[in-house]
């Protein structure tokens, strides 16, 4: 059986986080919030005595509204260096962490927990899996703003590393991010499965990395179809429709989840 044959060659299990663990927006929806995110800027630079008269500020985000190819990190300072400093000298730090603040705050507004993933990382934490968070951010904004947004949902205190493209420099699915968690948790990536939404940062970067890819599928809350109920192949991989089928690939316990 599946459960049971990767429960016996798997010592870590790696997780995305976005749509994965906390659900926040499709790529598609983003234009809009994107616009949420440069007004909460502007406000905060208004109200310090900066005008913006005749710069369209809003068509020089949608300007850089991209990733490099080369999957380096893109960094949200200097995007937003490059979008309000009009060829003035550079923004000071100080201001650069507020303005970084508040662009992420619409979008940590949008965040919905999945009711199962409390539950499953402790779970995989009582079976003795290492376990770690591996995620891409939004216009490479800072990991020390999305740890904070972990511990937020009750996830940061669950997991023994958590590893963000601008931690590693590269965006998944760039072998580099998850090496990085893989070197943190002490473990071989032939040992360690992933779990992700996306079949191209997730899925082709856990395969890349040399790790087991699980593909996550959810309905309900998140909006988007796929199976439910058993692991199934899919295009290679295994896929799981809810977190705590993970638990049922690994051979561990269900758990009920959090209402």
């Amino acid at each position: 059986m599946a459960g049971p044959h990767l429960s016996q060659n798997i010592d870590a299990v790696l997780l995305d986080l976005g749509n994965t663990l906390v659900s926040y927006y499709q790529a598609t929806d983003f234009e809009p919030i994107l616009e949420r995110c440069i007004t909460e800027v502007m406000s905060l630079l208004e109200d310090q005595g900066t005008s913006f008269l005749g710069l369209d500020v809003q068509a020089r985000a949608k300007a850089l509204n991209g990733e490099r190819p080369d999957l380096r990190v893109w960094p949200l300072r200097a995007r937003l260096s490059q979008i309000f400093a009009d060829g003035r000298e550079s923004l000071p730090d100080e201001l650069l962490e507020a303005m970084s603040q508040r662009f992420l705050e619409p979008i940590f507004a949008t965040g919905k927990l999945d009711p199962e993933a409390v539950p499953v990382l402790t779970a995989l934490r009582g079976a003795r899996f290492k376990i770690a968070i591996v995620s891409n951010t939004p216009w490479g904004s800072p990991g020390a703003a999305w740890r904070a947004e972990l511990s937020r949902r009750g996830l940061l205190d669950r997991v023994d590393e958590a590893v963000f493209c601008t931690d590693a420099g590269w965006r998944k699915p760039a072998p580099q991010i998850f090496q990085r968690a893989l070197d943190g948790l002490g473990v071989e990536a032939s040992r360690a499965l992933f779990v992700g939404d996306d079949r191209h940062w997730d899925v082709q970067g856990a395969v890349a990395a040399g790790m087991v890819p699980v593909l996550y599928t959810p309905t309900g809350p998140t909006g988007r179809t796929g199976p439910t109920g058993p692991i199934a192949p899919v295009a290679s991989c295994l896929t799981i429709g809810r977190l705590s089928d993970l638990l049922a690939l690994l051979g561990q316990p269900r758990i009920s989840p959090q209402g």
